[in-house]
């Protein structure tokens, strides 16, 4: 029996991170191939695509502001460098046989479509996938809540959110052994607990068009079918009814 997947269109939010696997900075292209297969795996279960990717393993603005930059310019060299990233995920995703759009935020139309929704959603109908960059094209607002812009925009029925850690955890793993993963909790609970998985602005818009986040390391293959087809995997954001 074929598999049946659970939603008609999603969106997907990389991290630059995980673009960067082991190495310190910039694209792997290993891992820029493997994340495409990813989502070609998905694609070919007939859902719509789109992706939001961040820039932080080329420069984050928060950090370039730390070294002197100020905030706006070190915001807008961070979107610049998403554009970089998502030009190199949609290479990745067309050497499998996928087309793709790259639209952004600000417009450079050299390289990519400004973003326009009803062109994006017909680009989804048409069977291609298209990569949103630039976040939201203002300073102070981060890819997180692009992300949650874009779905709503675009009438994704989830956001996933693919990163390097395996869901919500009650503490950060890295620092407290004890910590455990939290595999379904309410857009409430994580505002109120800080767990720092979304930014608030983002989850608070999830929360208010009651659009599901799931986050999920996106380092184990697999992992994002298993999510498409409804299954358990990481830590799963809505509701509070529904937790």
């Amino acid at each position: 029996m074929a598999d049946t997947a659970r939603y008609r269109r999603i969106l997907v939010k990389l991290s630059g991170e995980a673009l960067m696997g082991p190495r310190p900075f910039g694209i792997d292209p290993a891992v820029v191939s493997g994340v495409a297969g990813e989502l070609a795996v998905v694609h070919r279960l007939g859902v719509q695509v789109a992706a939001v990717v961040g820039g932080g393993n080329i420069i984050r603005g928060v950090s370039a502001h730390g070294q002197g930059i100020d905030r706006i310019t070190g915001d807008s060299m961070g979107m610049l460098a998403t554009v970089i990233n998502a030009l190199a995920l949609s290479s990745a995703i067309e050497r499998l046989g996928i087309p793709t759009r790259v639209q952004t935020a600000i417009e450079m139309h050299e390289v990519a479509e400004p973003f326009i929704r009803r062109r994006a959603i017909r680009h989804l109908e048409k069977g291609r996938i298209v990569v949103f960059a630039g976040g939201t094209g203002s300073p102070f607002f981060t890819t997180d809540s692009a992300a949650a812009l874009r779905a709503n925009e675009i009438g994704a029925e989830i956001l996933i959110k693919a990163t390097k850690v395996d869901g919500v955890f009650t503490a950060d793993p890295a620092i407290d052994p004890e910590a455990s993963l939290i595999p379904r909790v309410s857009y409430q609970e994580v505002l109120a607990r800080e767990l720092m998985v979304m930014d608030a602005a983002a989850i608070a818009l999830c929360r208010e068009s009651a659009i599901p986040v799931q986050i999920f390391n996106i380092g184990r293959p697999g992992n994002l079918r298993l999510v498409v087809l409804g299954e358990q995997v990481g830590s799963w954001i809505g509701p509070e009814e529904a937790v």
